[in-house]
């Protein structure tokens, strides 16, 4: 490929901004295009001097970039990501992938079946911490996984809400917008999750959504998670409050994530490990080491990641596949919130039977 790579963004809000600085700090991209019909949009692409489109019609109209990534609303992503295979163009869709698992799956077979990638924005696990969490756990150091605990407690303002209205309705609440991040990295760094049990909690400032959720997982090794989710609490127990990932959070020395194995377990995102030098015993010692890992912004990693694969360098660190099962065990947590019952997250293996063309 000559020159730079040139990535269209589509969805000029608060995220595909992030994206457009990722895509400006890194020399071997170019940011060839915006496509967003407001007039904040236009205004932006206008001050940066960036061509401006209503829709992906007029783009693939004027133009073809080598990529697309795709930061608009939830409901949008199967339609337009449709809309780039069609157009045989890579894209990188924010997560989650859809407004379900069965529509997401649509998209996913479309793109296999033209072979254009089709990645998933689930930016995390592009984190070097990420990466050298899952080193450890594969090096075999925590033996093998027995238990998992994901703790996801903040408080959103009530201006969080005010300047979006729709994020106080029924669909937006914290499970769909906040959990999809770490049930990923759960699946990433655990393994699959085959059933899941959960109950909520209303919102005590009387919103449509749930404010307090918890699940029970069971995952295909054999290991059990739990996880608690709340975005009513004050608490300094979240990815966003420990990782130091993105500098507007103001950071604590906590962690979110703990990972019990049979030989040690890692807590995280410290990245300690805790063990007994081999002489397993609740009355013997046991030592926290912490392990040094690089540091660099996710964000950055994966738009380098987008341009690997597109000039067919490397595959997907997250695929569609990738970010439907992890949609699919966010949808199962919400079932099972209604029904009482444990739930399996559907797989791609249930496509015939909704419906959805292999």
């Amino acid at each position: 490929m000559n020159g730079p790579t040139r990535i269209a963004i589509v969805g000029a809000g608060l995220v595909g901004r992030r994206h457009a600085d990722a895509i400006w700090r890194n020399p071997g991209a170019d940011l060839s295009a915006i496509v967003d019909p407001s007039d904040e949009g236009r205004q932006f692409a206008a001050q940066h001097g960036v061509p401006c489109h209503g829709s992906l019609a007029e783009l693939f109209a004027a133009d073809h970039p080598d990529g697309v990534i795709l930061s608009t609303p939830t409901p949008l992503h199967v339609e337009q990501g449709l809309d780039c295979i069609h157009n045989r163009c890579a894209v990188l869709v924010e997560k989650p992938i859809s407004n379900s698992a069965e529509d997401a799956m649509r998209l996913v077979l479309a793109a296999e079946r033209a072979n254009v990638p089709l990645l998933v924005g689930h930016h995390r696990r592009h984190n070097p911490l990420i990466q050298k969490a899952k080193q450890i756990i594969e090096s075999g150091a925590v033996g093998a996984i027995r238990a998992v605990h994901s703790q996801c407690w903040f408080y959103k303002p009530d201006h969080y809400f005010d300047i979006a209205p729709w994020r106080a309705q029924k669909g937006a609440g914290p499970i769909s917008v906040n959990l999809v991040h770490d049930i990923d990295l759960l699946r990433h760094l655990c393994g699959e999750i085959i059933s899941v049990q959960a109950q909520v909690a209303p919102s005590s400032r009387g919103f449509e959504n749930e404010e307090v959720a918890g699940a029970v997982m069971r995952f295909d090794n054999g290991a059990i998670g739990t996880l608690t989710l709340s975005d009513g609490i004050v608490a300094p127990w979240s990815w966003e409050l420990t990782a130091r990932e993105y500098p507007v959070y103001p950071a604590t020395s906590q962690s979110c994530y703990l990972i019990g194995g049979s030989e040690a377990s890692l807590s995280l995102p410290d990245c300690t490990l805790w063990n007994q030098n081999g002489k397993r015993d609740w009355w013997e010692p046991i030592n926290a080491t912490t392990i040094a890992r690089p540091s660099s912004d996710p964000l950055d990693n994966q738009i380098a990641h987008f341009l690997s694969v597109i000039a067919e360098e490397a595959v997907p660190l997250v695929s569609g596949r990738e970010g439907t099962r992890t949609l699919s065990v966010i949808e199962a947590i919400q079932k099972s919130a209604r029904t009482g019952q444990a739930e399996r997250p559907m797989t791609f293996d249930d496509a015939p039977s909704v419906g959805v063309a292999i």
